[in-house]
């Protein structure tokens, strides 16, 4: 039977992690360290209820901006388990030796989370964009992942047409990303208090953080980006060289049938289920 390379790189990151558990030593008294991208919040919140009891240990997560996460890391930040919004944070730390192989655990992609009221389709989103009465937001560059991806729909823009990159680099407010970001009422998503307090008419950010903001506020509508500006996001996952065993194992949790019916659940890709 054919292996698919789906298959295999996922079969390939379990028996690296499989022989690393039994290389390094319990420490069951001490939690997982998890940093983890901040889109991914619900979701590993989700697997970590979910895991901590079957497994008689405690997960301590940290979400935020994938690149500033990863910087911290870099700088000697305690960490065992990084789930960045890219794949190329983590493959910094192992191409450092930081970390083990990187491994595909989720897909995203961008959508457009709209103020009510303001009339948007797919058909006419880059013309709302580049509307200079529309509030146009989106995350950092740099620092989160989720900046990077709308500067790539703003190079599709320009290829659709000439200037639209220089117009929307210029308009687009980075409201979310950054260490000087505002912080939203405990509770709150970030996307969709923007919105709500008008700093923002149309935001582009992930369809996970789109779908978890118009649950907050039903009126804000998420509209999908047309085939020609769409922009995909791969999520990668790495567990640190000096990781305890359980680290690991929490790993191949995520990876895992159970853990990726979870990220499904939450709007996520699941590279790990059965197509």
């Amino acid at each position: 039977m054919r292996t698919s390379p789906k298959s295999a790189i996922l079969g390939g990151a379990l028996l690296h992690m499989a022989i690393a558990i039994m290389s390094v030593p319990a420490s069951a008294a001490n939690p997982v360290l998890l940093h983890a991208a901040g889109s991914l919040r619900f979701a590993l919140t989700d697997v970590i209820a979910a895991y901590e009891p079957i497994a008689g240990l405690k997960v301590q997560s940290k979400f935020g901006a994938s690149g500033t996460l990863k910087d911290a890391i870099a700088k000697g930040e305690r960490a065992e388990v990084f789930a960045s919004a890219n794949m190329e944070h983590p493959q910094t730390l192992a191409d450092a030796k930081r970390s083990g192989p990187v491994v595909l655990f989720a897909r995203n992609r961008l959508c457009a989370l709209v103020r009510p009221g303001l009339a948007v389709t797919p058909a006419t989103l880059l013309e709302r964009m580049l509307d200079p009465t529309v509030k146009l937001a989106s995350s950092t560059p740099k620092a989160d992942p989720s900046g990077d991806y709308a500067w790539e729909v703003f190079r599709k823009a320009d290829k659709l047409n000439p200037g639209s990159f220089a117009i929307l680099e210029k308009r687009a407010l980075q409201l979310v990303g950054s260490p000087s970001s505002a912080v939203p009422p405990k509770g709150r998503i970030a996307y969709g208090w923007h919105v709500a307090e008008g700093r923002a008419d149309l935001f582009l950010t992930y369809c996970t953080n789109a779908m978890a903001a118009q649950v907050e506020s039903p009126d804000q509508q998420i509209v999908q980006l047309p085939d020609e500006l769409a922009v995909g996001a791969d999520y990668g996952l790495t567990v640190m060289t000096d990781a305890a065993a359980d680290a690991y194992r929490f790993a191949m949790f995520i990876l895992s049938p159970a853990g990726q019916k979870i990220l499904a659940k939450r709007g996520f890709a699941a590279p790990g289920l059965p197509q």
